[in-house]
């Protein structure tokens, strides 16, 4: 997969893969005007929200309905670095959703592509080049 990150003005940056556009902005103390979400805040959203398509998937594929489910993500940096100490998924099921199956929506959870790349970080290459 191939992105293109380009700089439509201020503080977003954005990024152009496929048919999609994803923007974002810096807040106003960071010289932008919170248009869109952090590079950073994008980056932990897609740990919820892809855990969120391994839940949607197993329900799915059980015929459970999916009405009332929630995942709540709690980020917990340290104080003293700012980086992210550690990241609760906590996912929230209806009353009256069927207890058997809690272990296997964890199970499926935890599948997430996002989280196993933490496991298995990917080597980076950062360079720059000439512009043709």
């Amino acid at each position: 997969m191939e992105m293109l990150i380009d700089f439509p003005g201020g503080a977003r940056v954005d990024a152009h893969f496929g048919p999609y556009t994803v923007q974002t902005d810096q807040p106003p103390m960071g010289g932008g005007q919170a248009s869109a979400p952090t590079p950073f805040a994008l980056f932990l959203a897609s740990i919820g929200t892809c855990a969120g398509i391994y839940v949607l998937g197993f329900c799915t594929q059980r015929n459970l309905p999916t009405n009332g489910i929630k995942i709540l993500q709690q980020i917990n940096s340290n104080p003293v670095t700012g980086m992210v100490d550690s990241i609760d998924l906590e996912i929230q099921v209806p009353p009256d959703f069927p207890e058997k199956y809690y272990p296997a929506l964890v199970r499926s959870a935890e599948q997430c592509k996002v989280k196993q790349h933490f496991d298995k970080p990917p080597k980076f290459n950062v360079f720059s080049k000439v512009n043709a």
